[in-house]
């Protein structure tokens, strides 16, 4: 591809990506999208031939960029819990930051098909847990409710951003911050569960003593 096509071809993955943010699937007009790239309508149908492929354009952007983000978070190798708060962190950073990132979160949930951005990243955070040792998490049902709660604050952070951004009060590294604070109020919980456990199991053994 000669270097202008590539440009006018990120200009309209840019501008669709935008679109799709605030719109949603249903809702983007690719003419809305052809003035925001500044081109005409006939190079958008030149490059993406309707909305379909414009979507999977911005959904295979917004993966790549998640993946590369998950694969960087990963390779710290971080104990389990320890892992799973610094990708939901990253994660919610990128959101903040990357409007395909977005977008992609959102036609994930409007669209079916490939490429889906939820598979780029939850089960990246299952992964993590099945290497939780007995300290950390103790059963299956506490690494599965530690999965949803990553899961759920990940797509709340997701929705908060977009609202800050339609009504343009998305501050950098707000989000980032609030997230990490529930981390801190959810981890001094870990931290007095094992507590009381440590505390019944001395006493358990003061009695068999």
């Amino acid at each position: 591809m000669q270097p202008r096509a590539a440009r006018t071809r990120q200009a309209l993955v840019s501008a669709a990506a935008g679109e799709f943010d605030r719109n949603g699937y249903s809702g983007a007009s690719l003419s809305r999208v052809s003035r925001a790239a500044g081109v005409s309508v006939g190079a958008l149908t030149f490059h993406f031939s309707n909305k379909e492929e414009l979507a999977v354009a911005v959904r295979e952007q917004g993966g790549a960029a998640t993946t590369t983000l998950v694969a960087a978070v990963t390779a710290r190798r971080e104990e389990s819990v320890q892992a799973v708060v610094s990708l939901t962190l990253a994660l919610t950073g990128l959101l903040e930051s990357d409007v395909a990132v977005r977008a992609a979160a959102r036609l994930a949930r409007e669209q079916s098909g490939e490429p889906d951005w939820f598979s780029a990243w939850v089960p990246a955070i299952h992964q993590q847990l099945r290497h939780a040792h007995e300290g950390q998490l103790g059963t299956v049902t506490d690494r599965a409710a530690v999965a949803a709660l990553a899961t759920h604050l990940v797509t709340g952070a997701e929705i908060t951003i977009r609202q800050r951004a339609r009504r343009h009060n998305l501050t950098a590294g707000q989000s980032v911050a609030e997230l990490t604070r529930i981390w801190e109020m959810v981890r001094g919980g870990f931290a007095a569960l094992r507590g009381d456990a440590d505390v019944k199991d001395h006493r358990g053994d003061q009695r068999c003593g």
